[in-house]
Formats: structure tokens, sequence, C-alpha cells
């Protein structure tokens, strides 16, 4: 019997007994053919199933949950382009808003109910784009500080080698140097000392982390800046503080209100957060954000004439879609302070939950508890016979992504596993990997000595 066609002529197939049984598809060159919209999804989609889980990724600080009323305004704008502020008014004007929302948050300066323009900041792609703007202006400002003479001079940034590359980054393109403040065992945070002895008058600022990326500790900002201060009034130079606030900055002023560690500190000249971690919106978002319009140089803003109007522009990308800022708009409008605190604390409570239960089990040091951010970093006491990456390993055959990884110098001889609570990781699922972690522990100590997997794992954002 003949097949049946379509009335377009191609045979009626079951799904995965034509083409893509038949025809490899190329890979690495554009195909010669067309194909169906719903083989090339099939095509794709099979492909994606074997990532892991991004609910179960534990290892990244980015937003892997939003709620369907969020993913129906993003999949609604992802057509429209965020630089184009003529043609797309009502982004321009939410992207704004949003910039304002994150400065009131960190008590920045001169700002007032009725002048959106009156809070200095961008919204970026991630705290990447946020962290490049903030270490322009603090360079470009100490170029004024030091007049002309400043081209016979090499900048230097103070920070601890427990920041996140893409300071690394920023150095090398910009031509800054970095001055590591080193790590030590049983401390990951840098000291008040350590800034003071490291900066000189060609320092452009000191970059303190408000929850760090290895353990999801505090640097003591406010300690920072007190020792700063001093240095300044005792005729030393007056060095500015930026903040990074990339994992904290939607966690603390809900968690812990009052601490001190923005714009109330005078020293605090700049403030970059990421929107897509606990600001609860799918990557990538960021925000930096100045104390007042003094800190961000002139020089470092331009005046387009693009489609239609002047833009001032001061970001180092131009397209991006503006459904990133939307879905970051929903959230705010949505959650408020009220909603934001809420889930903060659910999510700590998660993560001490889940810190105390490890703890009990005598066979963890515990470095950071949740307290702090909702972050969970620990190790393996005494010498057990295998090490943190074979757990992490053995974890995956469960489907938990649990990094381990070395912490840097100068401890590096000191492993860690962290655990990042994330809005969609439930108290039920920190059972579930409390319980996971347990049944391995049992199989490895049947395996040791020795462990199997020595090698390292990449560090994950």
């Amino acid at each position: 019997m003949p097949h049946r066609r379509h009335r377009h002529g191609s045979l009626i197939a079951p799904a995965y007994t034509g083409r893509l049984a038949t025809t490899p598809v190329p890979m690495l060159r554009l195909p010669d053919d067309p194909m169906e919209p719903a083989a090339a999804y099939r095509y794709i989609h099979d492909e994606l199933m074997l990532d892991g889980s991004s609910r179960l990724n534990l290892a990244t600080f980015v937003t892997t949950w939003m709620e369907p009323e969020a993913e129906k305004l993003m999949a609604q704008t992802f057509d429209k382009n965020m630089i184009d502020k003529d043609e797309y008014p009502a982004t321009a004007a939410i992207e704004q808003r949003c910039v304002c929302m994150v400065a009131d948050l960190f008590h920045a300066e001169d700002l007032r109910d009725d002048d959106p323009t009156s809070a200095t900041g961008v919204s970026t792609i991630g705290s990447s784009e946020a962290v490049m703007l903030a270490g322009l202006a603090l360079k470009w400002r100490w170029r004024d500080r030091v007049g002309d003479g400043w081209k016979g001079r090499t900048p230097n940034l103070v920070l601890g080698a427990n920041v996140q590359v893409v300071w690394e980054k920023f150095c090398r393109y910009f031509d800054v140097e970095p001055r590591y403040l080193p790590v030590e065992p049983g401390r990951y945070v840098i000291t008040p000392q350590q800034v003071l002895d490291a900066v000189d008058e060609d320092t452009i600022g000191v970059v303190g982390i408000l929850g760090t990326t290895f353990t999801g500790e505090l640097e003591p900002i406010g300690e920072i800046c007190a020792a700063l201060d001093k240095l300044a009034a005792d005729g030393g130079p007056d060095v500015p503080v930026h903040v990074d606030a990339a994992s904290g900055g939607f966690v603390v002023p809900f968690l812990h209100p009052e601490l001190e560690w923005d714009f109330r500190l005078p020293r605090v000249v700049s403030i970059n957060v990421s929107g897509h971690k606990y600001g609860l919106t799918y990557p990538g978002i960021g925000f930096v954000v100045w104390r007042s319009a003094e800190h961000l140089p002139e020089g470092l803003v331009f005046h387009v004439n693009y489609l239609g109007g002047d833009m001032p522009t001061f970001t180092l990308n131009f397209s991006r879609p503006g459904n990133q800022v939307v879905g970051q708009y929903y959230n705010f409008l949505r959650l408020g302070r009220g909603g934001y605190s809420r889930v903060m604390h659910a999510l700590s409570d998660t993560a001490r939950w889940l810190a105390d239960q490890l703890a009990e089990t005598g066979r963890f040091e515990v470095i950071s508890d949740g307290s702090g951010i909702p972050v969970v970093a620990f190790r393996l006491s005494g010498d057990p016979g295998f090490s943190e990456f074979d757990l992490s390993h053995a974890l995956r055959t469960h489907g938990w992504q649990v990094p381990a990884y070395t912490m840097p110098d100068n401890a590096t001889d000191v492993a860690v596993l962290r655990v990042v609570v994330r809005e969609g990781f439930s108290a039920d699922l920190a059972r579930a990997l409390f319980d996971d972690i347990r049944t391995e522990l049992g199989r490895l100590e049947r395996l040791k000595p020795g462990g199997q997997f020595d090698d390292l794992q990449p560090f994950a954002h």
C-alpha cells in the first residue's frame, strides 16, 4: 500500500523515524536544506536534555525560576531593543524606574520622587558590565584628582584575592594594577589593616564584597570605610570605596537592614548589583548606581544622535533586549519590600537548616551558614579518606550540581563545597539534598582510602 502524503507531498512519518534518524544534521556548518520547524525544535530540544537540570544546579547564583506571569511578560518583550529609547519610551521609562528603585534601596543621595533622572545609574548585562563601568569611573576620577601628570603614573585598585574574575578582566583591559589582598585558612575576607597597608596616592579605589562568591560571607565594609576615613583625616590618601554587591545587594537590605554598607557610608561612591541573582530575574540583568552625579565623570557619557533623538549612553553594550528590565520591574512591583523580605528570610531559613544538619553530622566544618546571604559553604572534617571533589562527583549521580573548588591565595590547600539556596530551592529539596549527602558519605566510606576523583572542577559563578 503506498504511503499517504500531505497535500504538499511530504511523507507522513513518526517523529523520530524521518530525516533526523537517517540523515545526520551538520554541526559546524549551515545545512544545505531547510528543516521543518517541528523537526528543528525536536533536534535542539533533545540535545538540550543532556544538560544538567538548572533547578538542581546549586553552583550558580543565577535565578532559575520565575512566576509564569513574569515569563509571559519577558516573552512578549524579547523583540524590544533597550537602546531604542525613542521608539520604546515605555521600556526606557521602566528601566529608569528600576534604576531609581535600586538607588533608593541603597540610600543614594539627591533622589526626588518627582524626578526619575535624579538617580545616577544604569541597567547592565549582569554585574560584569556594571563592574567595568564602575571601575572606569574610579579611574577617571583618579585622573582628575592627580591632574595632568597622570600619564606618567600607574593607577592601582585594591581588592581581595576572593573577587570574581571580572575584576581581573577590568584591570587587564583598562591598564590598572590590581593589588590583591590574600585570604588565609579560617579567614576568607579582607581586613581593614590589609587595605591600609596597600593603598597609596595612585589607588583609584578599594573594592569591598557584599557576599563573596567563594563562601557568601560579607566583607567588613563599614570597618574598611572607617579605617580609610581615619587615614584621610591623618593626611593620607583619600581613597573611595566601591561595593561589589552582585550577590548580596538584594539580600542584605531585607535580612540585615540595620547593617551600614551602602551610601549611608560617605566613602562608598558606587555599587553594582545583579538582578539575575537575588533580584530574582532570569539572566542577564544588573545595575550600577553612583552616590550622586558628581561621581560619574561626564567624559564617560556619550550623546548619540540615534533614530531620531539625542540619547545619552554610558554602557559598554549597545543593542540588547528589553525583556530583562521588564522582568526585573515585574519583581519590584509584584514583591515590594515586604515580598523581598519574606523571600530572603525563607531562603536564609532553608540555608541555615541545611548548615545545621551538616554540622550535626560531625563530618563537616561549616564555613558560612547562610545567615549573611543564603549560601552554605562547608568542607570535610579531618581526613576521611576521600575529598570534597569525590563528594561533589557522587552527588551528580542524584542530579545535584554542588561545586567543589579550592580557595584563593593564600588558602589554596583548602577545598570547599558550596550550596547556593535560591528561589525555587524549597525546604523539601534541601531535605532531599541532605539525605543524598548522607547516602554518598556512606558509599564513599566503603570506597576509601584515596577516593576516586581528584581533578579540580571549574569554579562556578
